[in-house]
């Protein structure tokens, strides 16, 4: 039985939160029974769970990069090891991909001078994308990795919890219809800064939440607003506020994801404006 990578992503996220929540290495105490249970619910074929569950197994007591390799063998050999090709994104996935390459930070778009780049994490990047699209002044949005020093990351590797890089988006706006503050708010509004290393269902260091300036002026707005923040909270701010690095864009799937129909195939309205539930998952 050959289960597609996109396939095993789609099923994993649909019964334990997301894929990375039950393969990442932080989570060390995810049970082989937890796994039993998953696949079971999700194929009922005995030789993939028994495949599963020795792989993750074994994952525990094991280096950092052959735990990365269980993404690998689970998900059909290419996980790890396929480079995403980022000349067949749209726009601006290609453009913020070729710029990544060049070892590029970004600032602003080349296309399009005018527009500002900024950029945030929180949690799974399908609902933070979609929370963005719907800001009056966002022109475009990708998701990908970011703040990791690996280079040309993939959805298997950072899921692995090994590279270092979390799950974010970059959006380009227009500061004359929208103002920075108002990103951070969308922000705040979005997610609990005070857990660490995750969001919701999904938890690992590639799911932790952040703020990353992009400008002298960013830095600045963004240290004023978590000062702001820290009265709002009894538990310290757990979201990282740091200076952007190098954002790789992720593989074509999961740009728009929900928007497109998510794994149900019920798309959700990125409508300026839209105050819509996000269904996290589609």
């Amino acid at each position: 039985m050959r289960i597609s990578e996109k396939a095993l992503y789609l099923f994993a996220a649909s019964v334990a939160g997301s894929a990375c929540t039950a393969f990442s290495p932080s989570r060390a105490a995810f049970s082989s029974l937890s796994v039993q249970s998953a696949f079971t619910r999700g194929f009922g074929n005995e030789k993939l769970l028994s495949y599963a569950t020795t792989a993750i197994t074994r994952s525990r007591s094991r280096s950092t990069t052959l735990q990365m390799n269980v993404f690998s063998s689970l998900f059909g050999g290419g996980a790890q090891q396929s480079t995403i090709n980022y000349t067949t994104l749209e726009f601006p996935g290609n453009e913020l991909g070729q710029m990544a390459l060049e070892g590029k930070v970004v600032v602003n778009s080349e296309r399009f001078p005018n527009l500002k780049a900024a950029s945030f994490a929180g949690g799974c990047f399908w609902g933070l994308e979609l929370a963005y699209q719907r800001v009056p002044g966002v022109v475009y949005t990708a998701v990908g990795y970011t703040q990791g020093p690996e280079l040309t990351p993939n959805y298997g590797q950072v899921c692995s919890g090994a590279t270092g890089h979390t799950e974010a988006i970059l959006v380009y706006y227009d500061p004359k219809e929208c103002s920075y503050e108002n990103l951070l708010d969308t922000f705040f509004n979005r997610v609990d800064p005070t857990t660490v290393n995750g969001q919701g269902n999904d938890f690992g260091p590639q799911y932790r939440t952040g703020v990353y300036y992009h400008t002298k002026e960013q830095e600045e707005a963004a240290k004023e607003k978590f000062e702001k923040e820290k009265e709002n909270y009894r538990k310290p701010i757990a979201s990282e506020c740091k200076p952007a690095q190098l954002f790789w864009p992720a593989e074509k799937y999961h740009q728009q994801y929900l928007e497109k129909g998510g794994r149900l195939g019920m798309a959700q309205s990125a409508e300026k404006g839209c105050t819509d539930k996000i269904r996290c998952y589609g």
